[in-house]
């Protein structure tokens, strides 16, 4: 099953968990310091909540999760044949899982990934390349030391 994530910075992840649980009627698969997210069957949807104090309420990046790295290698092929810069990022950890995926950037700036989990992780891991890079979630330092992406202790 494929599924899109939408990955939103939250001021207060106590106060974002109760409302998106009412919201989706639903319980978070997963619970980490200034980290939360819903994996839903229906609507297809995993919603990740970070802990961003200053930048609640914005966007931290989208992405499909698809169920194989055999998928996510299949759209790094695709995505460069078809003239895309691709940022791969294999067996990384990222968003407290061991993940393989592939980062492109929407004309707009929108940072997307396509990513398949493979294991749980303890730790939170490291921001994308494309978003440590070129600034993220209205931070223009671009400063790679303190990702937006990243949850803040809160």
């Amino acid at each position: 099953m494929s599924r899109i994530q939408l990955a939103l910075n939250v001021d207060d992840l106590e106060a974002a968990i109760g409302f998106y649980s009412t919201l989706l009627n639903a319980t978070p698969a997963k619970i980490k310091p200034g980290y939360a997210n819903f994996a839903l069957e229906e609507p297809a949807l995993k919603l990740v909540l970070i802990q961003n104090a200053g930048q609640g309420g914005s966007l931290n990046h989208l992405g499909i999760e698809v169920d194989s790295s055999q998928t996510v290698h299949a759209e790094i092929g695709r995505l460069s044949g078809a003239g895309m810069f691709t940022e791969e990022q294999i067996n990384t950890t990222c968003c407290f899982a061991a993940q393989d995926k592939v980062w492109v950037t929407a004309p707009d700036g929108e940072p997307w990934e396509i990513y398949t989990v493979l294991a749980d992780a303890e730790e939170f891991g490291q921001a994308p390349p494309l978003l440590a890079d070129e600034g993220c979630c209205g931070n223009d330092s671009g400063s790679a030391a303190a990702p937006c992406c990243t949850p803040t202790a809160g």
